[in-house]
């Protein structure tokens, strides 16, 4: 059984979570702060060290990445992208809200939305909560991004359908790794304070409960490992009592081995009429064949995507022979412009802690960003640079997505993006220079090209994008001016 031995393996993973009690769950600080996260996280670093990839390359930590942008965006993102419904019966009338008093919310959860900031509901909140609301229950695959509105709309949804006189569990939430179990906890607290009859509790490594213990709590959020541990061998939760199932970041879910099939096993413990959310920020084909699996009959919610564009974004090269030239032609750079802030992309950890040193060393204000930080150091760093404590963030491809600075006017790729096999990687580039031209602000991407193969990814990116990059003497201030006009 193939599929019991990577449950046994995630097991093994989540054991490594320190125990502690219940209570000291609920003050952990932002991102769970316990030292279980930060052992794992070192795991990770080290097998990269210790392996063929001595330089420190970055590999993509989708959970990271997932938690990181939960905790960088505490407000909603103003977002022109436009939502698509597409609904299991396409004869039913399709409602969507403008207020939050439309919804006939209990008073003590309409005080709960409006003490945490929201004054009127998201675009994915529009349409998502009349469906999650409804009454029979409607089933929903949603995608969404961090900082649409979705974990407030699905806690609203699961404090909605809670009776507090049952002492039992009654909505679940499953939740890729203990820290977005924490957050998606401090999201139902949070939306909850006024609620206090409804009670949160938080299936994970080291909340040890006996077998048959009962449960008094209405809301279960945790990691798949253990929520099937408590439906199954303890028999904490009776998953026949369950009334709402939600299944939080599917795509980081299916990317953690174990985790699709322990959360299929949950799912098929649950009776007929619960009602089945699931949450994905992207949907390649796996997430779609792993969605459909655990949710029958939905109603679906896309984003349809607004295409970056690079319209906006002015895009030079410029021919060096090593890193060294590589930096002389990027203190040219800033010698000739005005830069309000850069943000500069290595491959390497090692490049980017040599870059931001030598950059240091020239009186620049340099912030530093890579993989093996935690995801709380990270979050503390992009959020200085968005203050504009720092005026240039040097960082590897951990950084490439998410995040929005307005004062962003100048990416420089010191290394161009490449995929495993070495050819360039285009959506990277992509979400690198669009780091820059955004909020309707022309911006300027500068590419530095140390090599034949350099060249080469240059050249399929201008491909890719049919768009011709043009060069840049970095040795011309005169020319470095015009390209700031």
């Amino acid at each position: 059984m193939a599929t019991d031995s990577w449950a046994l393996a995630v097991d093994k993973q989540e054991a490594t979570t320190d125990s502690f009690g219940s209570l000291v769950i609920r003050s952990l600080p932002r991102g769970g702060g316990d030292a279980a996260p930060n052992k794992a996280k070192k795991g990770t670093t080290k097998q990269v060290e210790n392996g063929t990839n001595v330089e420190g390359e970055e590999k993509e930590d989708k959970a990271a990445q997932s938690l990181l942008n939960k905790m960088i965006h505490t407000s909603l993102v103003n977002t022109t992208n436009q939502v698509e419904v597409l609904q299991r019966d396409p004869n039913s009338p399709l409602y969507s809200v403008k207020t939050f008093e439309e919804l006939r919310l209990k008073d003590k959860l309409l005080k709960g939305v409006y003490d945490m900031g929201f004054n009127r509901p998201s675009k994915i909140q529009e349409n998502a909560l009349p469906m999650m609301l409804a009454e029979p229950p409607q089933n929903l695959i949603a995608q969404s991004q961090s900082g649409t509105g979705k974990t407030a709309a699905f806690v609203l949804a699961m404090l909605s359908h809670v009776d507090p006189t049952n002492k039992w569990a009654q909505c679940l939430c499953i939740a890729p790794t203990y820290e977005l179990a924490l957050q998606t906890g401090k999201v139902i607290e949070q939306m909850g304070k006024f609620y206090p009859e409804v009670k949160l509790a938080y299936a994970i490594r080291g909340n040890k409960l006996d077998r048959g213990a009962k449960l008094q709590e209405q809301i279960v959020i945790g990691t798949p490992g253990t929520v099937l541990d408590w439906c199954s061998k303890l028999k904490i939760i009776n998953p026949k009592k369950i009334s709402v199932f939600v299944l939080d970041e599917a795509d980081v879910m299916i990317a953690t081995q174990g985790h699709q099939d322990q959360s299929i096993r949950i799912q098929r413990m649950l009776p007929k009429e619960c009602q089945m959310l699931l949450f994905s920020a992207t949907f390649e084909d796996s997430v779609w064949k792993f969605a459909e699996r655990v949710v029958p009959d939905p109603n679906i919610i896309k984003l349809k995507r607004e295409e970056e564009t690079l319209d906006t974004i002015k895009q030079y090269y410029v021919l060096c022979s090593d890193k060294e030239e590589k930096f002389t032609a990027l203190c040219n750079i800033y010698g000739a412009i005005t830069i309000a802030q850069a943000m500069i992309f290595c491959h390497t950890r090692r490049t980017a802690g040599w870059l931001a040193a030598e950059l240091t060393k020239e009186g620049h204000v340099v912030a530093l960003l890579s993989g093996e930080m935690t995801v709380e150091q990270r979050a503390t760093i992009i959020e200085r640079f968005r203050e504009g404590k720092e005026k240039v963030l040097v960082t590897t491809n951990v950084c490439s997505r998410g995040i929005d600075v307005e004062q962003v006017s100048v990416v420089i790729n010191f290394d161009l993006p490449m995929d495993k096999d070495g050819n360039a990687d285009n959506e990277t580039y992509l979400h690198r220079i669009g780091r820059t031209g955004r909020f309707g602000k022309r911006g300027l991407a500068v590419n530095m090209i140390d090599s034949k193969h350099s060249m080469n990814i240059l050249n399929q990116i201008e491909e890719h994008f049919n768009k011709k990059i043009n060069k840049l003497d970095t040795d011309d201030l005169d020319e470095i001016e015009k390209i700031s006009n």
